[in-house]
């Protein structure tokens, strides 16, 4: 049950409401990165293809567009350190997985929505660029993207004001503190929740 909540909450888990983006007017390297990846998650995300098709084609698109890596060694937080090498190497893998998850498993709770920029503000931890979701029958929310690096990659997105990596980040520690710390428990429990997910993909 905890990993299921996580992977609602994952990083990428609005990613696909950036596949809706359009035109932006204020244009920035960063309100630029934001149209062409959503552009690209949209021909995805649209296409008359099977699930397991669009999951294929997601993949490149997102190691190429968001710092999973270093989202990734974020919210493992201070267990990065006590990982081995290969722990390590084996929870980036599976924890690429779950986010691509969280975006496939999303796809159709955002079907017919519109955008509207709203700003792209500079700040240390990259440049924020602002959305208004609407969605038909919900409630307006907004969404902030936060794009940093060279070549320009997703680094986090705010949510009714919070940060997904951090949450993710909070409920990563608090599931390790109930195990003792054991990082091989959090993959066992990552490698449970892909083959979860991949039973109800068939």
């Amino acid at each position: 049950m905890m990993l299921r909540r996580l992977t609602r909450r994952t990083i990428l888990g609005t990613a696909c409401l950036l596949s809706f983006v359009p035109s932006l007017a204020l244009a920035t390297p960063a309100t630029d990165f934001v149209s062409s990846f959503g552009g690209q998650l949209a021909h995805i995300l649209n296409a008359n293809v099977s699930t397991d098709k669009k999951y294929e084609e997601l993949l490149p698109l997102l190691r190429k567009n968001v710092d999973i890596a270093g989202i990734g060694r974020y919210v493992l937080g201070r267990y990065w350190r006590v990982a081995t090498p290969e722990q390590q190497k084996e929870y980036l893998q599976l924890f690429e997985r779950v986010l691509l998850n969280a975006v496939t498993n999303q796809m159709g709770h955002y079907q017919d929505v519109s955008l509207q920029l709203l700003g792209s503000v500079p700040t240390p931890a990259g440049e924020k660029v602002s959305l208004l979701v609407r969605r038909p029958h919900q409630p307006d929310i907004t969404l902030t993207t936060v794009v940093a690096g060279t070549p320009p990659k997703v680094v986090d997105l705010y949510g009714e004001g919070a940060s997904m990596r951090m949450t993710q980040r909070s409920d990563y520690t608090a599931f390790l503190t109930r195990n003792g710390g054991k990082v091989q428990v959090m993959i066992d429990a990552l490698k449970h929740q892909i083959a979860y997910n991949a039973a109800l993909r068939h």
